[in-house]
């Protein structure tokens, strides 16, 4: 069976003055500081999450 590929995502903007949902959605993905990194399997929910808040995050590394 093939590895599990994985996304690493670096916060780079802060959430402040930021809708509800988007400050949400980066807990969820793990980041809810300035530059933390997360990485996650990379399925089409995290791809979803990712898409909603890519104005504030930034992709480290996609293998």
């Amino acid at each position: 069976m093939a590895a599990k590929k994985t996304i690493t995502l670096q916060q780079v903007r802060s959430p402040a003055r930021r809708p509800e949902r988007q400050t949400a959605t980066l807990i969820g993905l793990g980041l809810n500081k300035l530059g933390r990194t997360a990485t996650l399997e990379d399925t089409p929910a995290v791809r979803g999450m990712l898409k909603k808040v890519q104005h504030l995050v930034e992709v480290v590394d996609g293998k």
